[in-house]
């Protein structure tokens, strides 16, 4: 079985955020740590700025002739569905 629990890496040990697993004092647990990259890359930088003067040049000619209504394109693409407890 297999869950998903908030911790933070501090030197070498793990502090849970949110709850800690059941069993977390009780007996030694197998861990994956993922570290997640809050930062941003000098490539990726770089990278967004190119892609943004690529979508003002689009922009600058009018956007995307082929479509029509950009609303409903967005929506058939996504496929949007009903949320839980919304829009119903």
């Amino acid at each position: 079985m297999s869950n998903t629990y908030r911790a933070v890496l501090k030197g070498d040990h793990l502090e849970w955020v949110d709850h800690k697993p059941d069993n977390a004092e009780d007996k030694p647990l197998d861990v994956q740590v993922t570290v997640l990259d809050r930062g941003i890359s000098s490539q990726s930088k770089s990278r967004g700025a190119e892609m943004a003067a690529w979508l003002k040049k689009i922009a600058d000619r009018g956007g995307v002739k082929s479509i029509q209504d950009p609303v409903a394109w967005q929506r058939e693409i996504r496929k949007d569905r009903p949320l839980p407890g919304r829009d119903e």
